[in-house]
């Protein structure tokens, strides 16, 4: 029977048998029974993957049951009060602590804009402050404009003066030695 399937195109059936929604069908394509009867070592390993599988969704099972016994309905079709009780108590116990972390938020938020409406307040004082330093500032690049104008002007009148006490005194000792050329003669002719 075994050298049979060995000798068919076909697959044993005991690896059909082993199909599963979690193992694609084609992995199984190709493998054969030795001459001798025996697995495989990709048949062997292939056993072992699915009874570890099922022996998995055997554990599964038994866990959905466990889950679905504690939430079954009681006779008269409602939910058990000691876990309606502990649901109730869980739900609670959430909301309060959503609500505590969500007090909490708003106090950390006002707080971020009393900080950030205090430092509005620095800047705003910081801009006035400036603003002023900048008035002051056009004020006194304007006077000292005005003084430097002056100060060019008083220079140029000084220049001129210079100038002019120089051509005075030019004409004061030419006038000088003129007299004095003159009144040589003069006193020869006396003595």
């Amino acid at each position: 029977y075994v050298h049979q399937y060995n000798s068919l195109n076909s697959q044993p059936d005991v690896l059909k048998s082993l199909y599963s929604p979690l193992q694609p069908s084609s992995s199984l394509e190709g493998l054969r029974y030795h001459e001798s009867g025996r697995l495989s070592d990709e048949q062997m390993a292939l056993l072992q993957y699915q009874r570890e599988n099922l022996h998995y969704l055997s554990e599964e099972i038994l866990r959905l049951q466990e889950c679905l016994s504690k939430y079954e309905r009681s006779n008269d079709g409602s939910t058990p009060q000691v876990d309606l009780a502990h649901m109730l108590a869980a739900r609670d116990q959430e909301l309060r602590t959503l609500t505590a972390e969500g007090n909490q938020l708003q106090s950390e938020l006002r707080l971020a804009r009393s900080l950030i409406a205090e430092r509005d307040s620095e800047i705003q004082s910081v801009r006035a402050t400036n603003n002023q330093y900048v008035e002051e500032n056009e004020r006194l690049r304007a006077i000292l404009g005005e003084w430097s104008a002056r100060a060019a002007k008083l220079e140029r009148a000084l220049e001129v003066e210079r100038m002019s006490n120089l051509e005075l005194q030019k004409k004061v000792s030419t006038l000088t030695n003129q007299s004095n050329t003159s009144a040589e003669p003069t006193e020869h002719r006396g003595a």
